[in-house]
């Protein structure tokens, strides 16, 4: 049974309890995203409202994320991510009390949403800072690898639970069902005892909020690698999701018969997501980012795949080899952050990463169903297709995307870090 258990949990008892606490709770939140609509709707809400409430957990995301970021590299991530999780228990319990007792009204639905978005800023930086101080660097790909795979498990598994959930208990019983993963993650959390963290080369940068804000875009800068990668996710984010939120569905109303062969699409995305995740557990490699590149120009194609006027069993496999090549490419540039970003520095980077990511997306998403109507729902995904894709394989041409090893490097040179990535006791 214990060779069952991957030697990663096995040897990172640390790393084991984040993880036990976070798988839980990424499903909670895969449950919730399918049941606030339905929320809004049961309230009385319209399609707008479900919308305006969408709205109100985002734009508090995008305002405070940087603010996560520099939070997350003054104090202890686990402490910020305790009480992240403590304020979004706080949140949903509510948001669940008042649907089951009948009180719930839109304005509520918002209100309490966008503070659930606040505390999501937060969270998110501290996170991706906290795993170099959890786990040992020679197996921070594998940690990662893990941490996808529990996410792209949710991502099928949510939904059916979602599903389920509304239909016996209503929306209200679903987000109490997220409330607890919350509870459960922060019984976690407080028993968490991360390494030693890099508190002397943080005093080093230590002044206002908005000078620490500039040394970490100094950060991000100073290595081609991280701006150039951030880049090319920009662009994924803006042209190529638009396809599979906006126009997939559109094209599956008309040519798939509907939501049931849109589901069958976005369930094969899923499955190839999670076999992605497993073959960047095992993957070994000494350029990750050169891999890292490639894979994002495989999960670019995916606005071709959904316009290319194939079967539904066709593009529903070509989907899930885009899901391979997304998960590869995510727990690879993540893994490369953490090994050569200095740690101090490394929330800071990462919150630049989440902006960069989330706050473009909803510009590509207002635009995407205009320039379809003006230009047609083909033609809008092929654009899409010269875009991303090309934009992804100017990344490989970075001589230090391509060249950069997958161990730290030496002081030194443009994208060498100026400091162990992980500083210890």
């Amino acid at each position: 049974m214990k060779s069952l258990v991957p030697r990663v949990l096995r040897d990172e008892p640390q790393f084991a309890r984040l993880f036990a606490g976070q798988s839980l709770s990424v499903l909670g939140d895969r449950v919730a995203f399918v049941a606030m609509p339905f929320a809004v709707l049961s309230v009385g809400g319209s399609a707008s409202d479900v919308g305006l409430v969408a709205a109100a957990g985002l734009v508090p995301m995008l305002l405070f994320t940087l603010a996560g970021g520099v939070w997350a590299d003054r104090f202890p991530r686990h402490r910020i991510m305790l009480a992240s999780d403590l304020v979004r228990f706080v949140v949903q319990g509510l948001i669940a009390v008042l649907l089951l007792t009948g009180v719930a009204g839109v304005a509520h639905l918002a209100v309490l949403t966008a503070v659930f978005g606040s505390a999501d800023a937060f969270f998110m930086p501290a996170s991706t800072g906290l795993i170099p101080l959890v786990v040992g660097s020679d197996r921070l790909r594998q940690a990662n690898a893990l941490r996808g795979l529990a996410q792209s498990s949710a991502l099928v598994l949510g939904p059916a639970v979602a599903g389920g959930l509304v239909a016996l208990a209503g929306p209200g019983g679903a987000l109490a069902l997220d409330a607890l993963t919350f509870a459960v993650s922060a019984g976690f959390l407080v028993r968490l005892k991360p390494r030693g963290t890099g508190y002397p080369a943080r005093a080093a940068e230590e002044g206002t909020f908005l000078a620490e804000l500039r040394a970490g875009w100094v950060h991000v800068r100073s290595r081609t690698w991280v701006w150039s990668g951030m880049a090319a996710m920009a662009v994924y984010h803006v042209v190529v999701l638009p396809a599979v939120f906006v126009l997939g569905p559109v094209l599956a109303e008309h040519e798939w018969a509907g939501a049931a062969g849109w589901s069958t699409v976005v369930a094969a995305f899923g499955v190839g997501s999670v076999v992605g995740d497993l073959c960047a557990y095992r993957l070994r490699t000494a350029r990750p980012m050169a891999v890292a590149a490639a894979a994002l120009a495989v999960a670019a194609s995916q606005a071709l795949v959904i316009g290319s006027g194939g079967s539904l069993a066709m593009v529903a496999v070509l989907e899930a080899v885009t899901g391979v090549a997304v998960s590869v490419f995510f727990v690879l540039w993540e893994t490369a952050l953490q090994t050569h970003v200095p740690e101090h520095a490394l929330s800071r980077v990462s919150s630049y990463d989440y902006l960069l990511s989330s706050g473009l997306m909803p510009l590509g998403l207002a635009l995407a169903g205009p320039v379809s109507q003006a230009l047609g729902m083909r033609p809008t995904l092929y654009a899409m297709t010269a875009v991303a894709v090309p934009a992804a394989l100017a990344l490989l041409c970075v001589p230090s995307v391509r060249h950069l090893p997958a161990r730290a490097v030496a002081p030194g040179g443009d994208d060498a870090p100026a400091e162990p990535a992980v500083i210890r006791p």
